[in-house]
């Protein structure tokens, strides 16, 4: 079976418990657990206890949450915890190899596949209030794997693409020089950036928000994420949304963009972006998003130009439009026709379903950097 449902529940039982586990920890523990053996409780337990702890006065609370967890051990007192790890016996309840169960009910209900069902296809437009603030709760949960590329550093390994000749000549000074040992290397992996680019204009109302959500949630999980609005001009938005608490972040963004619900310059913002952020934010090839419904006031012919130059510099454009889903739309206003040309993808974005074939897609970018 997959892991990552149970994981998920894992995180939330510590959270629960009073540990400090935020959603990226999670794709930190699946990552931990590829390097040890899933039949072996003290390294899955050490594995673990590593990515979800900082200090050593925490590791009795993960115990016992752990056993709780795992092995079904009731919930006793502080003073009791430290004298009863029962690690002799490995009974997995939720934690399995790969393969071996479908994930239990009560791991699926709590990790919101109910809700997700009943939202997932409904346009956020259509969504009462209190449908949207769950669907916020869900986009914030919604655990995903950003793509590792190989980067263009190189770092040593025992067995390589190329040699390491600076190690090698490192290795060559003092007793045993003269058999000149051969030092390999390989590429860096890390996680390619994104940079979200959100229409907030007045025909964006229903889903700007939501995705202001999805790009503070891609943010505790890629790390680097530049994040921008516009309308009628751009505004940079990364510092209102590095905040961790969603109200707070979405709040202050609010204060921050003078134009909200405005007219759309389409080509007037991505002129600005390519003017004087793309140098500082589009380092190290980022996937870019761009979320619009096209319709744009400005020149056609500006959009045009400044819509290829973008796409030059980045490794690829997705264009998210609401409308795209929709029975008989077919992308014909002048905006979407300048800037089509120019994108790597056009999906839909107009519900969750929507936003789940987003995430699949920037989990499938492998390509070298």
């Amino acid at each position: 079976m997959t892991l990552t449902p149970n994981v998920v529940a894992f995180a939330r039982h510590l959270r629960s418990g009073g540990l400090p586990v935020i959603p990226s920890t999670s794709a930190d523990m699946l990552a931990s657990l590829d390097h040890v053996d899933l039949t072996e409780a003290p390294d899955v337990r050490s594995a673990l206890r590593a990515v979800t702890t900082a200090r050593p006065e925490q590791w009795p609370i993960f115990d016992r949450l752990f056993d709780e967890f795992f092995h079904g051990v009731a919930p006793q007192a502080p003073s009791d915890v430290e004298d009863s790890h029962p690690t002799d016996a490995w009974s997995v309840r939720h934690l399995g190899a790969a393969g071996t169960a479908e994930p239990d009910e009560e791991v699926a209900d709590q990790a919101g596949a109910s809700a997700f069902e009943r939202l997932g296809p409904r346009d956020f437009g259509d969504l009462t209030d209190d449908e949207l603030e769950e669907a916020r709760r869900l986009v914030a949960a919604m655990m995903w794997s950003p793509s590792i590329v190989p980067s263009r550093r190189w770092r040593p390994a025992r067995t390589g693409l190329r040699p390491d000749m600076r190690a090698t000549f490192r290795r060559m000074v003092g007793p045993g020089g003269d058999l000149v040992p051969l030092a390999m290397a390989r590429r860096r992996l890390r996680r390619r950036p994104l940079v979200v680019i959100a229409d907030v204009s007045g025909s964006m109302e229903a889903y700007a928000e939501m995705m202001l959500t999805f790009a503070h949630a891609a943010r505790t999980r890629l790390g680097r994420v530049e994040t921008f609005t516009f309308s009628t001009r751009l505004t940079r938005v990364t510092w209102q949304l590095s905040r961790r608490d969603l109200r707070n972040a979405l709040a202050t963004v609010g204060e921050a963009v003078a134009d909200w619900s405005g007219g759309t310059k389409i080509g007037e913002a991505f002129a600005a972006f390519n003017r004087d952020w793309s140098r500082r934010v589009c380092r190290g090839g980022p996937v870019v998003l761009i979320v619009s419904d096209g319709w744009d006031c400005g020149d056609p012919a500006l959009l045009d130009r400044e819509m290829a130059r973008l796409a030059r510099s980045v490794n690829r454009v997705i264009w998210l439009n609401p409308l795209a889903g929709r029975a008989g739309y077919a992308p014909e206003t002048r905006g979407m026709r300048a800037v089509l040309p120019h994108v790597d993808h056009f999906l839909p974005a107009a519900s969750l379903s929507d936003l789940a074939q987003v995430i699949r897609l920037l989990e499938s970018t492998r390509e070298v950097a």
